[in-house]
């Protein structure tokens, strides 16, 4: 499937959606590309997977902002891999540098250089560990098996949706339960 094809397939997929995230996070290795870039050279050129491109052109048309979160030791391969492949001018951030964290000071970065909250994000990640952490952090995170494809995108706005429906929700029941109870304090305030 040509990046043509994928893109017209994930702005299809994106239209399906009434609510959708403000912005979304990639990792690179295993989820961009097929490779640990610290295995690579920089005189290499880099490919991704083959739906990468174009899902990463159908958020932009959309006007979803995008960001990169990898704990590559090697954030010097990896950045100019993204050069390579023409897609520098895409991201609003790119957070590469080796951690221990599982992304959480990544998402930090993220959030203070965007200031997008965190439910407002979807991330993609290959690895449970930092899916779980950045989860924990109120992110939307979806694990990939082999790179980020469109059936990846449909799970992960199809997640975000159910986790703002459930959010909103919550709010509605808190406001009702808030203003039943603020009701009564009056209610007894003038007995």
């Amino acid at each position: 499937m040509g990046d043509d094809n994928v893109k017209a397939e994930a702005l299809e997929i994106i239209g399906m959606f009434q609510v959708l995230p403000r912005l979304v996070v990639f990792d690179l290795d295993y989820t961009l590309w097929p490779f640990y870039c610290e295995c690579r050279s920089k005189r290499e050129m880099p490919s991704l997977y083959p739906h990468a491109r174009g899902i990463l052109y159908a958020l932009k048309e959309k006007g979803i902002d995008l960001a990169i979160a990898s704990r590559s030791p090697t954030a010097d391969i990896a950045k100019t891999f993204i050069d390579k492949l023409s897609i520098k001018s895409m991201f609003v951030a790119q957070e590469i540098f080796s951690s221990w964290t599982h992304k959480t000071d990544h998402f930090q970065r993220i959030h203070t250089r965007t200031g997008v909250p965190f439910n407002s994000m979807l991330f993609f990640d290959d690895e449970n560990r930092n899916i779980q952490a950045v989860s924990n952090m109120g992110v939307t995170s979806i694990l990939v098996g082999n790179g980020v494809t469109v059936g990846a995108l449909r799970q992960g706005l199809t997640k975000y949706s159910e986790n703002v429906n459930t959010s909103e929700k919550n709010k509605q029941k808190w406001r009702t339960k808030f203003s039943k109870n603020s009701s009564s304090s009056e209610q007894n305030e003038k007995n």
